[in-house]
């Protein structure tokens, strides 16, 4: 058994009638979107999806990035792409950014009426010259193409992300834009060296995004939790459908 995978959880499952609020994280939400039998059986039951592993060079082009925009941020200047796009935005030097990105802690709000605590970890803020917020994600891959939208099927939950913390940081006081942007880093792999070098055609893209759906979702994960019933099978799942073939295999 990998290292990487410890079975059945005991700890922080949820326990209908607690008057402890239960924390839900912007993934787990998008979790619920994607599969609600997966989403019930990791946070009722205690097991959670074998877990991938995790993209190194991904998080250090995050947190080179992060580097340059706080830079930025500390001198009260524009960061190149924002000019290169003739934005009117510069990173935003907000009190609360730290932990709002801070992994464990994220942007949150308890929402009252059914006792869960939402949160999620940005990676950046952005402002305009009205002291409107754009929120901002950074996004690593290495593709042939030149990436310039959104317009391959597992960037819904791209968006729904960037929906997420727009709605997270309105519940934070922050007058926040419909638009968001996500810094997108593309790796070339066909240059004729590497020289230890790996070089990045990085574009921005603009997200106009709407939160409509979270409260409504947010009010369905609650049913959910509160249920004793597993949801069916949903065969849009990779999962349901490995789990539905191995029962007929081993039946």
């Amino acid at each position: 058994m990998s290292r990487y995978y410890k079975g059945r959880r005991k700890r922080n499952l949820y326990q209908p009638g607690s008057d402890t609020p239960f924390k839900l994280s912007r993934s787990r939400i998008d979790l619920y979107v994607r599969c609600p039998r997966c989403f019930y059986i990791d946070r009722r039951l205690g097991l959670d999806r074998p877990p991938g592993y995790p993209f190194n060079l991904n998080i250090a082009v995050d947190t080179l990035l992060k580097t340059e925009f706080d830079t930025c941020r500390k001198n009260g200047q524009r960061h190149s792409i924002q000019k290169e796009y003739d934005l009117k935005l510069r990173p935003a030097p907000h009190v609360e950014l730290d932990t709002w990105r801070n992994n464990f802690k994220g942007v949150q709000f308890l929402h009252k009426e059914f006792n869960l605590l939402i949160f999620g970890a940005i990676d950046d803020l952005w402002i305009d010259e009205d002291d409107t917020y754009a929120v901002v994600d950074y996004k690593a891959t290495a593709k042939k193409d030149r990436i310039t939208e959104l317009d391959q099927a597992w960037h819904a939950g791209y968006k729904r992300q960037m929906e997420i913390y727009q709605w997270l940081l309105r519940h934070n006081g922050l007058n926040v834009s419909d638009t968001g942007y996500f810094v997108y880093c593309n790796g070339q792999a066909g240059l004729p060296k590497f020289e230890n070098t790996i070089q990045f055609d990085t574009t921005l893209i603009a997200y106009e995004g709407s939160d409509d759906w979270v409260e409504q979702k947010i009010a369905d994960i609650y049913k959910c939790l509160n249920s004793d019933e597993i949801p069916p099978a949903n065969y849009n799942c990779d999962f349901c459908k490995y789990n539905a073939e191995l029962t007929k295999l081993t039946n």
